[in-house]
């Protein structure tokens, strides 16, 4: 019989190893893991928040002001007004259209609205021939048919509300905004994951006051983010919501509308319309209960090229911005369809209040306007950590 072959001292100790191998590290392995997914996250929130940071703080220095539109116009602007002719018959709405086109020839109506404190009929016309987006806005006195007074806002609100809109680039400018506002959800989630960890080792609410000037910026930072993340992100959703009025407005004709346009070959012109003023009677009657708000004129962006849409609201603090439309076929005059707006639009309709905070009176504009400044100063807050790093970087 032969003998085998003797094994070596290093196939002795591999197949030991084999046989018996050695114990992980789950510890280690855990960390590592955790490890890399703070790095992750701390770059999303970094980047997050500085690609964004810039627009974000100017969106909430112009906002602040725009909660209190109605309140610094009725200071600025108030002035009194008294209808001509208050004990005469009020002019119906065709003699009220007829009127402020007979201002502007060649105009094409748009809109009319009516005011809600006084006998005045706004009309919003356009000139098919001028630029496009230029439109003549006229108050008509519905007792005598004299122009009233016109109840438009501050310059300067009206430049901040542009800017806080859409920058003066019309649509591309509101895009981009609605970007920055998903960025800065992207921010919040991202540092409601990283606040987390840094919970588990500091009591709620603590401030670190004899540590360096960076460490007791980076607790305020985190306490005011966390306290004010609730509002935050209600108003960077809305916000988002806010920018998309332009498509959300155009996919409700292109859809919802389409069945009504289908039987239609041409639209009706200005000349084969229908009374207005019977056309808005017909659309009370359909919505009994509501009160009247505007009507689109055939055309417009709110309406067909063959209706009048005529819109109503609630009379609640939250109906008061949610609108029905009644369709009236601008030819016939006869009630097309009570077309109820679709959850999208609904959405848009309850989103531009509550971004102003505009549901509850004074107070609650107040407690917007504490919040708006509580986010400016953790936008600046997380900017100047961000600079402090790099400068004590080596």
């Amino acid at each position: 019989m032969g003998c085998g072959r003797r094994l070596s001292r290093v196939e002795l100790s591999d197949a030991r190893r084999t046989a018996h191998p050695a114990p992980v590290d789950l510890d280690g392995v855990l960390i590592r893991m955790q490890t890399r997914t703070i790095r992750a996250w701390t770059w999303v929130h970094k980047w997050s928040s500085l690609v964004s940071t810039i627009f974000l703080l100017m969106l909430c220095v112009t906002g602040l002001p725009l909660v209190f539109t109605h309140e610094i116009d009725e200071v600025l602007l108030h002035q009194q007004w008294r209808p001509s002719g208050a004990d005469s018959e009020k002019l119906n709405l065709d003699q009220v259209l007829e009127t402020a086109l007979s201002r502007h020839p060649g105009d094409v109506a748009a809109f009319m609205s009516f005011d809600e404190d006084r006998p005045v009929v706004n009309v919003t016309s356009i000139d098919p021939e001028g630029p496009a987006g230029a439109y003549n806005f006229q108050p008509i006195d519905q007792t005598s048919g004299e122009a009233a007074p016109l109840v438009a806002g501050h310059p300067v609100m009206e430049f901040l509300l542009q800017l806080h809109t859409d920058m003066f680039l019309g649509l591309p400018g509101m895009l981009f905004l609605g970007l920055m506002g998903l960025l800065l959800i992207v921010a919040l989630v991202s540092g409601v994951v990283l606040y987390a960890p840094f919970m588990r080792r500091l009591p709620f609410g603590t401030v670190r006051a004899s540590k360096a000037a960076r460490t007791r910026w980076l607790d305020y930072h985190n306490l005011l983010g966390a306290v004010t993340l609730a509002w935050v992100l209600v108003v960077g959703l809305t916000g988002v919501v806010n920018t998309l009025a332009t498509p959300i407005i155009a996919y409700w004709k292109d859809t919802a509308l389409k069945e009504l346009t289908a039987a239609y070959d041409a639209p009706v012109a200005a000349g084969e319309r229908a009374s207005l003023d019977a056309a808005v009677q017909r659309a009370r009657a359909a919505l009994p209960g509501m009160t009247l708000q505007f009507v689109a004129f055939p055309g417009s962006s709110y309406s067909t090229d063959h209706h009048y849409a005529v819109f109503f609201h609630g009379d609640t603090p939250l109906t008061t911005h949610l609108t029905t439309p009644a369709l009236i076929d601008a030819r016939t005059g006869e009630l097309a369809a009570v077309a109820s707006m679709p959850w999208y639009v609904k959405t848009l309709s309850l989103s531009q209040p509550l971004h102003f905070g505009d549901y509850g009176g004074l107070p609650l504009k107040i407690l917007w306007a504490l919040l708006d400044v509580a986010t400016i100063i953790i936008l600046i807050s997380g900017l100047y950590l961000w600079l402090a790093k790099r400068k004590t970087r080596p």
